[in-house]
């Protein structure tokens, strides 16, 4: 079992920056392939970024150059780095863990989620 726990949403003014946080604890040796996913409202829970346990990521066509995914192994954490927010990215974003299929931004693939955390964008 791997627990997940997110952190760092909150409201940002458009083309502002935001950090979210996931902590990760547990067997976390078997958490595979990580990643970010968010769900706005009325909409279906869609991939942002992965990164599997070599380090290679994938980011959805929505958020290239504008977000970043990133690991603190040591702490178990996992991050993503927000820049330049758009009103679109507003959303429950939740962290997820356990696919074994590195690259895979299909919810269905995915094992373990945390609860989220609201992430609003302003003008």
């Amino acid at each position: 079992q791997v627990q997940l726990v997110e952190s760092g949403g909150g409201s940002v003014q458009a083309g502002g920056s935001l950090r979210l946080s996931c902590a990760a604890s547990g067997d976390t040796v078997t958490s595979g392939c990580m990643g970010w996913f968010r769900q706005a409202p009325g909409k279906e829970r869609e991939g942002v970024a992965v990164i599997d346990s070599d380090g290679r990521i994938r980011y959805a066509d929505s958020v290239k150059g504008r977000f970043t995914i990133s690991t603190d192994n040591a702490k178990n954490t996992l991050y993503l780095h927000m820049n330049s927010r758009k009103l679109e990215d507003t959303a429950m974003y939740y962290c997820a863990a356990g696919s074994p299929y590195g690259g895979s931004l299909l919810t269905n693939d995915y094992n373990y989620w945390g609860r989220g955390t609201q992430v609003t964008v302003y003008t």
